[in-house]
């Protein structure tokens, strides 16, 4: 197959569809023979000029609008998109799991031991709508209580920002403490910490606060600090870049189910970084835990470090937990080995020693048994 000429429609204002073009930018070195056309555009803008003249081979988009969608439906090129509003039928499509995104975020505000959760949404993306309906879900089988609040659409005509920021201040107002809320994005969640700020209300004390695409330029410079589910976008990109392959190559693909990737886990920083246990003990064993990971702990160190006995430990520590303190250094371990998998380029070995394991084996079969991966077949 010679040279294609492909256009990527994907926005480069969000660290989103950032990650979505690391993927195709992988694809394109280890494989593709492609020449790409790509311009900075924003979420949702309109199609670029240079598009009513374009005689290329494939389309890959972020198709956010009708007015986009119109537009290429007159190319009779395969098109991959990158969105989940489905604004062109018929064509295949990629998107990370809502429901596994809402569950990393109720569990996450569980571990903490929040029981007063909530949910803020926007209206304008039905994959927000899609992730405040499987929060509810999954936050009321966690026998937690749950508030939700859906904004105006951010691209509605009658979208007014400090409007909106006043119609979050005064939900805040109305809602229990200590609570955690999940933003449906980052710049949802921004918003709440914005209000939050306004109304002197205290993060992560009073208020947790989390987002959803981990993206770094807003989690960082949010005050506190933002933490946020990431997705696996340099995963989504990529794949759909083999799927567009598969396509000018002549394959037959399936147009209606989704191409679906999972998120990685949560970004801890300030914003949650907090426990909302009343049990005093049991609160100093959850932060002996996560400070000591890495260290290889057991139970025993635990115990040494609070006024409980074991088997005081393993009522209370359940009751207010939901496991034993065993399964949560497990948990906590196999967490920041998966952070470091994903996020950084050390070695197995490397990631093994930074562990708390003596042997590298027996890090790779702590982590198969608890996930069913290698270590090497999670880093992918």
């Amino acid at each position: 197959m010679g040279r294609k000429s492909v256009a990527l429609l994907i926005e480069t204002s969000n660290g989103y569809s950032r990650g979505l073009l690391e993927g195709v930018i992988a694809y394109v070195k280890e494989r593709g023979h492609w020449s790409v056309h790509l311009t900075e555009q924003e979420r949702g803008a309109a199609p670029p000029a240079w598009l009513q003249n374009w005689r290329g081979d494939g389309i890959i988009a972020r198709i956010e609008t009708d007015s986009i969608g119109q537009h290429l439906r007159k190319f009779r090129v395969p098109i991959v998109d990158l969105s989940a509003a489905r604004h062109v039928r018929g064509v295949p499509w990629a998107d990370t799991e809502d429901k596994a995104i809402s569950k990393l975020g109720v569990d996450h505000f569980v571990e903490r031991g929040f029981r007063h959760v909530a949910y803020c949404g926007d209206a304008g993306f039905a994959w927000s709508r899609k992730r405040g309906e499987h929060f509810l879900r999954q936050a009321t089988a966690a026998d937690c209580t749950v508030h939700q609040f859906e904004s105006v659409g951010r691209y509605d005509v009658s979208y007014d920002l400090e409007v909106e920021q006043r119609r979050i201040i005064e939900w805040l107002k109305t809602l229990p403490r200590p609570i955690a809320i999940m933003g449906c994005y980052d710049f949802k969640a921004q918003q709440i910490l914005d209000a939050c700020r306004r109304l002197d209300i205290s993060v992560p004390a009073e208020v947790a606060v989390l987002g959803v695409d981990n993206d770094r330029l807003i989690c960082e410079l949010c005050e506190p600090s933002l933490s946020s589910v990431i997705p696996d976008t340099r995963r989504t990109g990529y794949e759909a870049a083999d799927l567009l392959h598969r396509m000018m190559s002549g394959e037959h693909v399936a147009t209606e189910e989704p191409l679906i990737t999972q998120p990685l886990g949560v970004q801890l920083r300030e914003s949650t970084d907090t426990l909302a246990i009343e049990d005093g003990e049991i609160a100093k064993a959850l932060q002996y835990i996560r400070r000591h990971a890495n260290a290889n702990i057991r139970v025993g160190d635990v115990l040494r470090h609070i006024s409980l006995s074991r088997r005081a430990l393993e009522h209370r520590f359940k009751k207010h937990v939901g496991h034993t303190p065993h399964e949560e250094i497990q948990r906590v371990r196999m967490n920041r080995i998966k952070e470091l998998l994903k996020e950084t380029d050390l070695s197995i070995g490397e990631i093994a020693d930074r562990m708390g394991f003596e042997y590298v084996e027996y890090m790779a079969a702590a982590f198969k048994r608890e996930t069913g991966q290698t270590p090497t077949e999670f880093r992918g």
